[in-house]
């Protein structure tokens, strides 16, 4: 079961990416601006490089006893993660890229929260890895990511500020 889950990640990350990039199209055709392009190439390879830790650090044991629990917790983290995109639609995406003079989105989770899908990405680097009993990488990662997050908050926060629509 745990390499299912690992190879839907694969899959989810890869269409997620397309996804991205024809939304990154369709909003700078419409005169979007990108920002944060320095830190994004980090915040790839730590993506890129967590699953290739969570290959090496795999164990071969059996299930962890708390599967089921941590299981039912990724199912529910994957449906917030759905939720987050078909809130945002077209403007969602993986870089930070704006559309001037436009509101800010508040529907969905959006309404409650300023960064859920940061949030989703925080408890995944910390359920994912324990899935797999993968415990430095679940160390490893909720550090960097921490770290990359403490950045990139700060420039998206940044760049909405900056684009901010005139009538607010």
């Amino acid at each position: 079961m745990r390499w299912n889950v690992f190879f839907f990640l694969i899959v989810q990350r890869f269409v997620e990416l397309y996804w991205a990039k024809r939304n990154e199209r369709w909003m700078k055709k419409r005169g979007a601006k990108e920002f944060g392009q320095h830190h994004y190439k980090y915040i790839v390879c730590m993506h890129s490089l967590f699953f290739v830790s969570l290959l090496l650090e795999r164990r071969k044991k059996r299930e962890p006893t708390l599967w089921s629990f941590l299981f039912n917790i990724f199912i529910i983290l994957q449906l917030f993660r759905f939720w987050i995109i078909v809130s945002l639609g077209r403007c969602w995406n993986t870089k930070i890229i704006v559309l001037p003079n436009t509101e800010r989105i508040q529907k969905g989770p959006y309404r409650w929260f300023r960064h859920p899908n940061y949030f989703v990405v925080v408890l995944e680097f910390i359920i994912i890895p324990l899935m797999f009993q993968a415990y430095w990488t679940a160390f490893i990662f909720t550090v960097w990511n921490a770290y990359l997050l403490s950045i990139r908050i700060r420039v998206e926060e940044q760049a909405l500020r900056l684009l901010k629509s005139p009538h607010k």
